[in-house]
């Protein structure tokens, strides 16, 4: 799918039309001291195996892409809710 650059969308904080700069937004890095993935580690350490099967392969062929819209003006960042496909191309 192909989409544009910037788009003329509803910015909530200036309670007007703008123009929006679309992104494509990336997770960032997961951090290992975390306390949800200190759980998860100890869950796998020792016998018994692992605590939540392991996944082999997808069943899914796409993902969801989250776009992210920064206002031109306010520059106040919104995200939209994912939209599955396979590949999104922002064109200039």
């Amino acid at each position: 799918m192909k989409m544009q650059k910037e788009q003329n969308k509803f910015c909530s904080k200036c309670k007007t039309h703008t123009v929006q700069a679309v992104s494509i937004y990336k997770k960032g890095k997961d951090r290992a001291t975390a306390q949800g993935a200190r759980r998860h580690a100890e869950d796998k350490r020792g016998y018994g195996g692992q605590k939540f099967p392991e996944l082999k392969r997808t069943a899914k062929t796409t993902k969801k892409i989250r776009l992210r819209y920064t206002c031109k003006t306010c520059q106040r960042q919104t995200m939209k809710e994912g939209i599955r496909m396979r590949k999104l191309e922002i064109q200039p």
